[in-house]
């Protein structure tokens, strides 16, 4: 029994499905053809057998399978899940898990008797998918490996905005921009993933530039610790993640009619089982209930001092018209100068009542 080498192999980790291709002439040479070959052993089966292609310079058989539960199952694909310390532009986190669905491309030898004298061919494959992304609309290329390869699934996860709290009203932002405090609705979501993984938002905030590393930023919630305005109702339970929060103008933007910023979101996708312990607990806040109701929660707004390195994120455009904010302006305006008037009446009478206590003044 032997292994071939690395260059018969081809492994292309994409981010629904695996393709695999492995050379047709050391098949041949070996005294086997492609109905002889298999993934995992599974002969019997003719989802996990192979697709020769003689158009291709050299000839390849090609295996392709999407990459869900009922496949990996059928085919005997191994799937397993680490954690590990998270590094580079997640260096903050203590637990970020990858994914690792690896199995081989076998031969089944056809001789009958005792012995044989063709020799075993055997290809081992694997590719490993981080679980953890930065959200943008840097396009996606999945390289072509030998053997072994590092895959994403950030193309099935999307970015979706809606104007209501059903979330099925898309939102259309006009050229003159939203008006202030309205709400806008947010939904993160995984397609064709596999069931084992929930979609769990780390952290969603905006910026002034599409490149949120050099420009101005506002944390929406970071982890349990939110903006005021901002809701979260849907998070690490399903395939789907939700938050809503209201329209802002940039303090920079005071001088332009129309404020813009790019909306990015630090993106997880955690095993179903795993998804309540990554989840951070507040002192008002215990492991069960998180279990029981894993939503992030509601507390003061605190801005973070660490900034992620773009990786992979998807900016999403707003418009805020200053003709909107200028009446609120005004309102605030109008409230301040009512508010100071009241305490300086205030004010006044209190010091009266001390002075006619003091005997100063006398009330006939």
């Amino acid at each position: 029994m032997s292994s071939t080498g690395n260059s018969d192999i081809m492994v292309t980790c994409g981010t629904d499905r695996m393709d695999l291709s492995i050379l047709l002439c050391p098949v041949y040479y070996g005294g086997y053809n492609e109905s002889l070959m298999a993934l995992n052993a599974k002969f019997t089966t003719p989802e996990c057998r192979g697709t020769p292609d003689v158009v291709t310079n050299p000839p390849v058989l090609k295996f392709s399978f999407p990459i869900n539960e009922k496949f990996l199952s059928m085919c005997g694909n191994s799937l397993k899940i680490s954690s590990d310390v998270g590094t580079g532009p997640f260096s903050d986190y203590s637990n970020v898990q990858s994914v690792n669905i690896s199995g081989i491309i076998s031969s089944l030898d056809p001789s009958v008797g005792t012995i044989t004298y063709r020799q075993e061919i055997l290809y081992q494959f694997s590719c490993r998918y981080p679980l953890q992304y930065l959200i943008n609309n840097t396009e996606v290329r999945v390289s072509l490996a030998v053997k072994d390869n590092n895959g994403s699934f950030i193309s099935t996860l999307s970015m979706s905005l809606y104007s209501d709290a059903a979330y099925t009203q898309p939102l259309l932002v006009p050229k003159t921009g939203l008006k202030l405090k309205t709400r806008i609705f947010v939904e993160v979501r995984a397609s064709n993933l596999t069931d084992k993984f929930n979609v769990l938002l780390d952290r969603c905030y905006a910026s002034t530039s599409p490149f949120p590393a050099n420009s101005t930023y506002y944390d929406l919630f970071v982890g349990c610790t939110k903006d005021g305005q901002t809701v979260v109702p849907l998070n690490g339970i399903a395939q789907r993640a939700q938050f809503s929060f209201e329209a802002f103008r940039f303090v920079e933007h005071k001088n332009l009619t129309v404020s813009t910023f790019y909306l990015h979101c630090v993106t997880r996708l955690c095993e179903n089982s795993s998804c309540a312990s990554m989840l951070p607990v507040t002192s008002a806040t215990t492991q069960s209930e998180i279990t029981e109701a894993l939503k992030v929660n509601q507390t003061d707004f605190v801005p973070v001092t660490n900034e992620y390195s773009p990786l992979l994120f998807i900016p999403v455009l707003f418009f805020f018209s200053a003709h909107s904010s200028q009446a609120e302006t005004d309102l605030v305006g109008v409230a301040v100068t009512t508010g100071v008037l009241c305490m300086f009446c205030i004010g006044m009478a209190a010091f009266i009542v001390f002075l006619v206590k003091k005997g100063v003044i006398r009330i006939v």
